[in-house]
């Protein structure tokens, strides 16, 4: 893969991260704006998960049936308009409707460029590629929680929004001057009638469906600590806004990390021999994150090492699940995709919502949605894996 396809399919999935992580440390403010709380303020968070969720179901078709431009360019310019909504917002309720349009149109960079890598890549070389690209995408949750402090202290919170919509500008750019068509030619259109079924197939194969909520519920625990941690750094221990930003950066740089040591893994093992064992370490690291958080430290400091194992150990877990859903999908690569990260988003967007209605004063909701979801992907992870033997198995007394 050439890298000006590279860095435009790096931009594209960084929609998701820029438009969640270039607000966090405005939470606070917002809420000062609408004369509301924090957790309220969050459900602007939650409606931007379930868009994701929900449109990404809509590209998904549209991008087997039209190819991977046109819906993609519609996307982002929708991106773009609904940011500048955002920038407007006279109301909270204003700004919860806006935040869901906006995650309506930047969802078609994460479906297509899915769809895209699956397009050039087999499965092993797919899972580097996707480690490449947190690569690409991690700068945004490193520089975005600090980007949008500095804009929020010297320009306001309005202008946060304003810089997304332009940044979807220069990426519709960037993809209307170099990104080809990928789908392949010899392929028939997908036909938009037959979407229902070719979902209904994907949910019934079991080790898809594995992989695909492996990754969410590992994403959900994700999720769950960015909606949670503007309160726990900013109100709880009094972090500010400013400097939020580096913390959080902290953890985004683990996981761009671990994300690069996974390419070198994945010269020895296969993508589908990683998972299990990552998603065990993350449920250790969440196990121990929990019991710090109940024990209510006074400083910030203890809850720092296992929250930053958690979100580290995502650079193993989510190049690895993407790479075995998306492997063999051929033509429905869109569906596939979209249906993946539908069902990963729909999960976070429970999770972050989650946060919210448990809050306690306290970082306990935070710790024990991310517990949960850690040993949810557990348990799902080490049973696809079973799956996956089992299928292996009946195959070779067939060959036989």
């Amino acid at each position: 893969m050439s890298l000006p396809i590279l860095l435009i399919l790096g931009a594209l999935t960084a929609f998701a991260p820029l438009a969640i992580d270039f607000y966090l440390p405005a939470f606070p403010a917002l809420a000062r704006f609408f004369a509301t709380d924090v957790e309220h303020v969050q459900l602007s968070l939650a409606a931007y998960f379930v868009g994701l969720a929900a449109g990404q179901l809509l590209y998904g078709p549209l991008a087997d049936r039209f190819g991977r431009r046109r819906p993609l360019q519609f996307g982002i310019a929708l991106f773009a308009l609904a940011s500048l909504a955002c920038s407007l917002a006279p109301s909270l309720e204003w700004l919860v409707v806006a935040r869901f349009v906006q995650a309506l149109g930047g969802c078609a960079g994460m479906v297509v460029s899915r769809a895209v890598v699956r397009d050039l890549c087999d499965p092993v070389a797919s899972a580097r590629v996707f480690s490449r690209l947190v690569l690409v995408m991690g700068l945004a949750p490193i520089l975005a929680p600090f980007a949008g402090g500095l804009l929020l202290a010297h320009v306001g919170w309005q202008a946060i929004f304003v810089s997304l919509g332009l940044f979807a500008a220069l990426c519709l750019l960037l993809v209307c001057r170099y990104l080809p068509e990928t789908r392949p030619q010899d392929a028939p259109p997908a036909p938009l009638a037959g979407a229902l079924l070719q979902y209904r197939l994907l949910l019934a194969d079991r080790v898809f469906l594995g992989h695909a909520l492996t990754g969410g519920l590992s994403i959900a625990a994700m999720f769950a600590y960015i909606a949670g941690s503007p309160f726990v750094f900013i109100d709880l221990y009094g972090v500010p806004a400013q400097q939020y930003g580096w913390l959080f950066g902290s953890n985004a740089a683990g996981f761009i990390l671990v994300a690069q040591f996974n390419s070198r893994l994945l010269r020895r093992r296969g993508p589908d021999f990683w998972v299990p064992r990552a998603v065990a370490f993350y449920l250790c690291a969440a196990l121990a994150l929990f019991v710090v958080a109940a024990l209510q430290p006074a400083v910030l400091w203890p809850l720092l090492p296992p929250l930053f194992a958690c979100i580290a150990t995502l650079g193993l877990v989510m190049p690895n699940t993407s790479a075995c859903a998306m492997a063999g999908q051929g033509t429905h690569a869109g569906s596939a995709s979209a249906l993946l990260g539908s069902l990963q988003f729909g999960i976070a967007a429970l999770a972050a919502a989650l946060v919210g209605a448990l809050h306690d004063g306290t970082a306990r909701p935070m710790a024990l949605v991310m517990l949960v979801c850690a040993a949810g992907a557990t348990l799902v992870a080490w049973r696809t894996a079973r799956c996956r033997a089992d299928a292996a198995v009946s195959l070779g007394r067939e060959a036989q």
